[in-house]
Formats: structure tokens, sequence, C-alpha cells
């Protein structure tokens, strides 16, 4: 306000002062008494707009000091009013000082205390002096989002529709989304065309969605990958004669059907008899496509040649890293608690006879495999879901295990 007194008086005394300089530019000798009475009119006006301006500022405080809430004039309002809006505000005052003493940085609102907030702001007619924390927009805001939650809640219908598409067909549509990753809403439905079932895409569309895991690198497992390529994981097994002198076994496994390759026994693995090895299991240069193995110094440049005469590519795994020949090491583990656990080996002969029985003979032709189901790496001919014929058991390794068959 003192400001504003004060800007007008000053714009009038500049439009006085030049109107005072335009008359002096153009005054004569006997005019010089009037010049200077125009002078003193001009003095006294600069010095009533600067008491102006001071009594402008502090009528300003004063009315400051006017409205500044104090307890007397607090509780005299509260004087005038009603019993049901005081427990309101008591009530409205009190949960912000629950929020406030929290002791976070920056006390944050739960869902049910803002509802609280909305709904006694709804009873206090002066809420918007009572708030502390907040601002009042955000209170309008909190009123906004539980107004559409209402009434989205009470719109909604009251019982389940029926779906329009059989049971039947909404199964097949959630098999084809988990089965094939890679097909989208639109593959689907051409599919299901193929069997003269006509359904719309975004029908396809909504009952897919549960059906495939949500992944933000869609693509073919890593299992798709190895049954889709001819891939085989080889690596050494170290054990002791009974005169404690070690001795190494090499295996190649296949990993698509975990059936065992290659088998080879030696005190000297040097890196002409592991690619040698290679060779012979591969013979005629028929090999896999790929071939996992560990960065050994057992293998060598002439391992990886031998590999790429077959027509493998030679993948190596990181260091320190056993997972990415997880099928190779899980192999070497059950070949010592099945097999290398329960005997003393008594040289390098005995121990490439022992290995062949249980991984050529036994585990190959007999033994059910975890990682494909339970099923035999290389199966034979088995009976059905009945048994309808008497079972043999023909021992392995001396009794070690057996081996149950259908009778002839």
């Amino acid at each position: 306000m003192a400001a504003l007194v004060e800007d007008g008086l000053f714009r009038l005394l500049r439009s006085t002062v030049a109107r005072s300089l335009e008359i002096s530019a153009g005054t004569r000798l006997e005019d010089l008494p009037r010049v200077r009475s125009d002078r003193a009119v001009l003095c006294a006006l600069h010095q009533l707009a600067a008491r102006a301006a001071r009594l402008a500022g502090r009528l300003t405080n004063m009315l400051r000091r006017a409205c500044r809430p104090s307890v007397a004039r607090g509780l005299v309002a509260d004087l005038t009013r009603s019993r049901a809006e005081l427990i309101a505000e008591n009530a409205f005052l009190r949960q912000q000082l629950i929020v406030a003493s929290r002791g976070v940085k920056r006390p944050h609102f739960r869902g049910h205390e803002r509802g609280l907030l909305v709904l006694l702001a709804r009873l206090l007619p002066r809420w918007r002096s009572a708030l502390l924390l907040v601002k009042p927009e955000t209170v309008l805001r909190w009123h906004r989002a539980g107004f559409r939650l209402f009434w989205r809640r009470k719109s909604r219908s009251a019982g389940s529709r029926e779906p329009r598409v059989a049971a039947d067909v909404i199964t097949l549509i959630r098999c084809m989304a988990a089965d094939n990753c890679l097909w989208g809403a639109e593959r689907i439905r051409g599919e299901l065309l193929k069997l003269g079932i006509r359904v719309a895409k975004r029908t396809v569309q909504r009952y897919m969605r549960g059906a495939r895991p949500r992944s933000p690198h869609r693509g073919q497992s890593w299992a798709t990958f190895v049954q889709n390529h001819s891939v085989w994981a080889c690596d050494f097994l170290q054990t002791y004669d009974i005169w404690f002198r070690p001795i190494f076994a090499f295996f190649v496994v296949d990993v698509n059907t975990r059936s065992i390759i290659h088998v080879a026994v030696t005190r000297t693995p040097t890196r002409q008899w592991t690619a040698q090895q290679l060779r012979n299991a591969t013979p005629f240069g028929r090999g896999p496509k790929v071939l996992i193995r560990d960065r050994d110094d057992k293998f060598g440049p002439a391992f990886d040649r031998a590999a790429r005469g077959a027509g493998t590519r030679v993948v190596r795994t990181a260091i320190k890293a056993p997972l990415m020949n997880s099928v190779c090491e899980r192999f070497l583990g059950s070949v010592r608690r099945e097999c290398l656990d329960h005997l003393i080996v008594l040289s390098d002969r005995h121990l490439q006879r022992v290995l062949a029985e249980y991984a050529l003979g036994y585990f190959n032709n007999a033994r059910p495999h975890q990682g494909i189901g339970q099923r035999i790496p290389i199966p034979g001919e088995r009976v059905g879901a009945r048994l309808r014929r008497a079972v043999t058991a023909p021992p392995v390794l001396g009794g070690l295990h057996h081996d149950y068959r259908a009778a002839a």
C-alpha cells in the first residue's frame, strides 16, 4: 500500500517538474520571481510525498500486526463457533501432528490418512487455515482422486460377466501363448482360424496377457537353443589309485540327450592325447555343431584344430564359471557319488573298465535322468503304463546298482 502511494506521488511530481522546465525554458527576465515560487511549490510537494509514504508504511505494519493470530483473538473466535466445528478442527490438527511426529525428513500421508483429511475438510468450513504440512491444492487433489475412485467402484457391474468365448478356446489361447513366446496376438488368431475358431484380436490379447510371463527380453530360452543344436561338453575328472597316484578320466557328454559319447583314462593327459581322444569321439569327421570346454591347459590349440576338422565350433567357458558347463559338471558329480566313492582304483585299466561299464553301459541305457524328465538317455524297449511282464534286475558293478527291465 505504501509503495503504491509513493509511486503515484512521484509520478505526479515528475510530470509537474517536466512542465515547469518547459515553462522555464521560454520565460523572460520579468518571469523569474514566478519561477522561484514554482520551485518552492515543488519542494513542498516532494516533502509531502515522502511524509505520505512513511504514513502508508506505518499503516501497513499496523494492519499486519492486527491480522497476526494470537491466543486471545483465537479464544474469542472459538467462543463463537459450534462444538462440532471445534471437534472437527481438533481431529484435523491431531492427524497432521501424528504424521509430523514420525521423525522423517518429509512425512508421508498414507491412503487412509488422506481420506480422513478430506472428510474432515468437508466438515470444517475454515479448513485452509488449519493446514500445517500440505497446501490446500494437495487436499483438493486428494478429494478429486477419491471422487474418481468412488465412482469407478460404484459404476462397475454387479456380477461377473460370463465370457462369450468357450472355456476350451480360452485354455487353447493360453497354451499357445505360453508355449510360443515369439507369437503375437495376430499369429495366435491365425492359428485359431486354421482350426475353424473365429475370435477377435482383442479377445486373444485379453486371455494371453496372463499366460505369458513378463520378461524384458523376449525370445527362445537357453534350453530351446540347446535343443535345436547338437552340443557336446567335455571335461576331466581326477582321481587316485591305491598307491595315491593321480589318474585322469576324460569324458564327452551330449548336452541334449545327457548320454556319454566317449570315455578315456590316462596318467599323463597331454595336449596331443586330448586331441586324439576328440578324433576318436568324432570318427569320419562327424562332430557336433558346438563343443563346450573349460580353459584347462590340457586342451590347447591341437584340441581346437581337431574340433575344426570335424566341423565343430569350440566354446570356452568363462574363468571360474562352472555353471557354463553345468551338464558335464553334474555328470562328474554323479560318477563320484555313484561309482568312484565305492571302490578302490587299482590301475588305469581297472578305472577304464569300471567307467566304461558305468557310463557307456548303465548311465546311457538304464539310469533315468532328472534333467530329461526321468527318461533314459538312450531309451530301449520298455513296457507301457501297466506292468504286463515279469521284471528282471541284472546287477551293475557287482551289485552296486541294478538295471530293472521287463523279462523277455
